[in-house]
This record gives C-alpha cells, structure tokens and sequence, in this order.
C-alpha cells in the first residue's frame, strides 16, 4: 500500500496542527456524505484559505456551441452555487513575509504537483495557488505544517495573516527590528479564543518607522509604528483603517505603547470587536464602522477598560527575552563590491533592486516578480541563491516581489548573475515598471475588469521606455484592482485604477475608474479618489498623458501627489477627459473586449442591435450627470469645503436613483423624498438594485445620506460620503446593465 502524505510526515507536523488537518478531513467526508451543510462547510473550507475561484462552470464552446462538462462528482458543491470538482485557490498566509530556503522549495512542489506551477504573492504577502481541488487540500496542508507553515484563519472572519517591513532589521531609517513582534503577535491571536467571534477579518500590519510605505500600517484595522522614547521600545498604535470600496484612514489610538503592553492591548481590542462589532451585515462589520460608530474616545476607553480587566497571560512578553537571539545575522563576512566582474545588465539593476542595509558592506536585493508570479522552477533557483549568498531568509512584499537581506556587496554580482540565470534578474523594483495588480477577472469572482490583463500591458510599455525615463516619472507607483475592493491597493498608487463597466448602446464596455491624489509616504497617509472612468483600452494614454504633464508642469522637487494637489482635479481630469469617449462597435470592435482576452460582448443577434447602439438614453445622460456632480463633490473636497462636498455627493446619488426611477415612472419628480420612496420600492425592496455579491450595501449609502445633514459630518466622514456617491453611480451603472440584459438588449 502506498504510504499518504499524512503517514510520511506524521513526526514531522505539531501533534495540534495535525488533530485540525484530520478534523478538516473529516469535515471533507462528512459534506461528500451531504452530513455537513454546504454554508457550513464553506466556512470551515474559508478559514483554511481555501477558496472558490472565478470560473466559467464547465462550460465550453466546441467550436459551434457551448457545451457543459460533466464532473466525477456530479451536482455535490462545496459552497452554495461551486460545484465539488471546480478549481479553487488556496491562500497561503505568510507572516510578515519570512520564508527559508526549504519552506520554499515545499511550495514550489505544491505548485507544481496541485496548481498550475505558479506561485502569486499577494499584496499582502500571503501566497496564493490557483487552479487547486479541494480533493487536495489535505495533502497541501500536512506537507506545509511539516516545514512550519498553516494556512489556517488565512481567510474567514478571523485574524488575518500579520504583515510587516520587508526591510525590517536591516532598515536605515527603522526605530527598530518589528520582526520578532509582528511574528510573536502572529502567533499569540492564531487560534485564540478571543478572536473567533469577529463578523468579519481583522487586518494588522507593523512597521518599524513612520516615514516610509514599506509597511502601510495606517491602512489596517491594527496598526502599529515603532517608536523608541526615553529609551524604552514601543508602538505608535493605529486602528479602523481599512481600504475596499469605501477606505478609511486609522486613527491613532495611542501615541506610545510600551512593547510589553503590545499583545494584551492586541487582545483587548480583538474582545471589543468580537463583543460590539457587526454581525449581521457583513457590509459594515469592519473594525472601521465600529470605531466610527461609537467614536474614537469611546472606543480607546472601552479598550483600556477592558485590558485592565484581562487577566495575565506569560504569552504577552515571553518572546521578549528571545530578541536578540531571534535577530538575522549574516551568512558571509562583509566584502566590497569594487573589482568584482559583472554582466553588462547589472548596472541597471543595481540602481533600482540593490538597497543599502544599515549594516555596513550587506545589500537588500529585490527580486522583480511582474504581476507577482513566479514559476515553481524560479521558486527552487531562488532557494538555492538564498543558501548561497544569504543567511537562508526570504521576505515577501506588498508590492508582490521577493527580498534577498545580508547580501555581501561583493557577491552581488554572482546572485545578479544567478537570478538572471532563473529569469529573475529584471530591474525596475520599486518604480513605474513595477505594476501591482490583484488577480481580476483571471480568476476572482468579484472582479469586473482584466486587472492584471491592463497591468502586464503596462508594464511592457513602460519598460521598454524606463532607460530614457525622467526620474521623477520612474518613481511614480501604479496599482491596479479588477473591482472597487481595493485587492491591488489602487487607493495608495501615485495613478490607481479600479475595474468597472459602462454601457455603449447595447454592449458592455469594461472600463477602469481613474484614482490620483494618494499619499503612499508616512505608512498610506492620504487616499486618492477616482477621477473618471475611462475604457480599458485607453488607460495606457492616461498614464502617459498624465506622466508628460506632471514633468512639464512640476515644480521643482515637487511630487505627483503634490503636483494634483496644486493644481486640482478638475485640472487633472481635463487632461484625460476626452478619452473616456468610446467608439462606436463598428469603428473600432477593440474597445468591447478587455486585455489579453478576445472575446467580445457581441452575439449573433446583433445585426439590427448594433445600428440602435448607437443611441444614448435618457438614462445614460442622467447616470453621466450624476458622475459629473460626484466630480464635482471632489473638488469641493479638495478646496476644504466638506459641508458642500457632503451636499453635491447627495445629489449627485439623488440623481442616479431618481434616473433609474424615471426609467420605469417618467413622471417622477426631482423632489428627494418621492425620489427616495419610489427607488427602494422599486429597486431596494425588489433587490434589482443588488449587487450579486454584497447585496443592497451601496443603495443604504442613499439611505443613510438622506438621514444624515451634511453639515453634521466630520471632514472624514464627507470624503466617506463622496466615496460613497461614486459606488452608489457605479451600481446603478451595474443596475442598468442588468435591466438590459433583462430585457434582451444587452450583452454581458
């Protein structure tokens, strides 16, 4: 009999992590058996990371028709609507970023024996395998704990994985290594009692200085800086920051907190969540909404009430005696680099991979991963470079690439040399070449444009370009998301882009929203807002068209966000405005399909469509109106009025709703409460104005404004609220599409 993965690796795994891979197990048989309920099994499959996956349901054109596959496992599902046998993608939570050689190698050969080969490392350096079966999620699990990695709570309401600075420990201008913390605080609340009653994730981030975006810590539910003062170690602490559709910025809990009091505070936020946070609805059940409900004086005191009344637990500062011992230290001596041979590529990679540590004579190399993937063969080369010229550790980054640390200078050449050899060696880490995306349509469930599809077009343009590139365009940062959840992190890009879709007569046109203005410096401090939304096949125009004017027209010294800043961006959206326009399908057929996909909206029946495609209806001028006044909540936004923003943005979710009203009562009147009453009886309480996946979150956006006077809201809450109004537009943008389709004069 051949001996399972579970028999060869049994002295190898936690006898704990074991007992949960066999209760998993069980938990497969039982919902083969149709003993477990799909929902309930779902949940216990989301908190191993294991997830569904955007995916076509068997269906398959034979080159005359579309024909449907018949799977092993027949009708069984393992989630409501995902049938057994589709493929999944199995997250993979990768604290603060740490792997060694061998934990490498492991995912290497999971990729290859249970995926498609490849590895993606997530902007929140987990990393993920797609095309998995959940036949396989076992095995995958028992040979990961065997090298010391879960995957447990990698998805769920649960904590999520703990990110921190790539650099950390080897930074200039850190206050201190945050590693052994954020790995201690990773460890403490996996599993913890106190964290299994949260209505939705919870997100924590470290970073070891307040200045640079390495850790993007003011984006999390839990935040926290290093900070030294009076010579003790401690933590500027953040929380209810949060990007998806609507972003918040933390706010600052505590100014110092001392390191011993980190994961008891940790804990007692964790229990005030999991007492007074959101259950029900899932739409407002972030840390975020809960801080801005009770304020944040009422949270901090609810907090520190509860912290006093935790009992002691050794677990909060037993990893503090193990500091020093726990700190990297260097494989090989320091030697110069002066006199070493070098391949003529390696200059240019030296000035934009090569980061000078603290320590003297030790480089941070990183290793350019485009979109974030790489193969399972790169994987193994990349071990073995880690032996060679590190001590063995790896970090994973938010910006989807891998980092090298305690590099001797004068092997910098050899491991330029080696990466090359793997097809590593690409420079460009850290400027514009460097393109974030998340996974988009390629195969998430949520996504509406072809994110990595625009991103890898992108990339290419500008690669081909970078040697003669102005260094304050090389230096700007492009993120890109496949829908308005903010995956790809477009909220924190000098240029942002978000997928959504408009109409063109009868065809779909997938589109991206346009984002500027964003602060990536001092951890995300500031969000950028969406400007318009733009084609797909046009966004790389905006990025030119918006690079060239930033140099013409940038003071000097001046940054991107600055430059939007000062000129405004109503000013910045005229650059680009005329690209929005779309041509009509017979002049121009590329423009109804998304990159790198061929496939068009268009079907058979279309010959007398197309001529009516032609005509704009009253409903798309009113949704263009309504975007118009969304802009316009903006740039009231930006000029420091947010009692008007508040105001325009209203109006502006007014106008939409009262256009979609008018679509089925033309008689409807411009009066706010007829408006109101006539839209949910029409669209809320039917659900057509539901989002498949978040139900009727962005139309109660309409209905707490109208409860809300402008003039009550705090500055943050008026930026919320124009966020707000472009997602209740870009709903009803979904809503008309839907309706057509409906109606049989559309296409999806």
């Amino acid at each position: 009999m051949t001996p399972t993965w579970k028999d060869k690796l049994a002295a190898e795994i936690p006898p704990a992590l074991g007992l949960e891979i066999d209760q998993y197990e069980t938990d497969l048989l039982l919902r083969r058996q149709g003993k477990i309920d799909e929902k309930v099994f779902m949940e216990a499959r989301l908190r191993r990371g294991v997830y569904g996956q955007r995916y076509d349901s068997g269906q398959r054109h034979d080159g005359k028709k579309t024909q449907t596959l018949r799977y092993p496992s027949g009708d069984l599902t393992k989630g409501p609507g995902i049938l057994w046998d589709h493929p999944g993608m199995q997250r993979i939570k990768i604290p603060y970023g740490g792997l060694n050689p061998r934990q490498l190698e492991v995912l290497a050969d999971l990729a290859e024996e249970y995926s498609d080969g490849i590895l993606h490392v997530t902007t929140r350096q987990d990393i993920q395998l797609h095309f998995v079966h959940i036949e396989d999620t076992p095995a995958i699990f028992r040979r990961l704990a065997a090298v010391g990695i879960t995957t447990r709570e990698a998805c769920g309401n649960s904590v999520r994985n703990v990110t921190g600075c790539p650099l950390a420990g080897v930074c200039r201008d850190e206050a201190f290594d945050v590693t052994p913390y954020a790995k201690a605080c990773s460890r403490f609340l996996l599993g913890h009692k106190d964290t299994q009653n949260f209505g939705r994730k919870f997100k924590i981030a470290f970073s070891g200085c307040a200045q640079h975006p390495c850790g993007l810590a003011r984006m999390h539910d839990l935040g926290a800086v290093a900070r030294i003062r009076d010579g003790r170690r401690g933590f500027e602490l953040y929380v209810g920051g949060g990007l998806g559709p609507v972003p918040y910025q933390a706010k600052l809990f505590a100014e110092f907190v001392p390191e011993e009091e980190l994961l008891p505070l940790a804990q007692a936020v964790s229990r005030i969540f999991g007492r007074l946070g959101e259950k029900k609805n899932r739409n407002t059940a972030r840390l975020k909404f809960l801080v801005n409900k009770l304020g944040l004086e009422e949270f901090r005191r609810l907090v520190l009430e509860e912290r006093r009344a935790l009992p002691p637990d050794p677990a909060w500062t037993a990893f503090l005696g193990e500091l020093e011992a726990a700190a990297e230290k260097p494989s090989k001596p320091a030697a110069p680099l002066n006199g070493q041979p070098r391949r003529p590529s390696f200059d240019a990679w030296f000035r934009t991979n090569v980061y000078r540590q603290r320590q003297p004579g030790y480089a941070a190399v990183t290793v350019t991963l485009p979109l974030g993937d790489f193969t399972s063969r790169q994987a193994r080369a990349l071990a073995d470079l880690a032996r060679a010229y590190t001590p063995g550790t790896l970090r994973l980054t938010v910006d989807q690439n891998i980092l090298l640390r305690w590099v001797s200078d004068a092997d910098l050449p050899a491991l330029h040399a080696g990466l090359e050899d793997a097809g590593l060696g690409q420079p460009g880490a850290g400027t514009v070449v460097d393109v974030t995306a998340c996974p988009g349509t390629d195969t998430c469930k949520l996504g509406i444009s072809s994110s990595r599809g625009l991103a890898g077009v992108l990339r290419e343009r500008l690669a081909a370009r970078a040697a003669s590139m102005d260094e304050a365009v090389r230096n700007l940062t492009i993120k890109v998301s496949g829908c308005f959840n903010s995956c790809g992190q477009h909220h924190v890009a000098d240029l942002g882009f978000y997928g959504v879709s408009r109409k063109k007569g009868n065809y779909t046109v997938p589109h991206f929203q346009v984002l500027v203005g964003a602060r990536r410096q001092e951890n995300a401090s500031a969000y950028g807002l969406a400007l318009i939304a733009i084609p797909s096949k046009r966004i790389p125009e905006v990025v030119d068209r918006l690079a060239e004017a930033y140099l013409r027209q940038r003071a000097a010294g001046e940054s991107f966000s600055g430059w939007v800043q000062r000129i405004g961006k109503s000013q910045v959206r005229a650059l680009i405005e005329d690209l929005a326009e779309v041509p009509p399908y017979e002049a121009d057929r590329s423009f109804y399909s998304d990159w790198h996909d061929p496939r068009t909206y268009t079907v058979s029946d279309m010959g007398v469509g197309e001529c009516a495609g032609e005509v704009v209806t009253p409903l798309d001028f009113g949704l263009a109106a309504a975007e118009r006044e969304a802009f316009e909540a903006q740039v009231a936004l930006d000029k420091g009025d947010p009692v008007r923003a508040a105001e325009t943005a209203l109006r502006a979710m007014l106008r939409a709703a009262r256009e979609l009203v008018a679509s089925q009562l033309p008689e409807v009147s411009e009066d706010p409460a007829e408006v109101v009453r006539e839209f949910r009886a029409r669209f809320y309480d039917t659900k057509l104005f539901f989002d498949p996946f978040v139900g009727g979150k962005f139309a109660q956006h309409l209905f707490q404004a109208v409860e809300e006077p402008a003039g009550t809201l705090a500055p943050d809450a008026a930026r919320r609220r124009v966020e707000e109004a472009q997602l209740f537009i870009e709903a009803a943008h979904a809503c008309r599409t839907r309706m057509a389709q409906a109606a049989g004069k559309g296409h999806a």
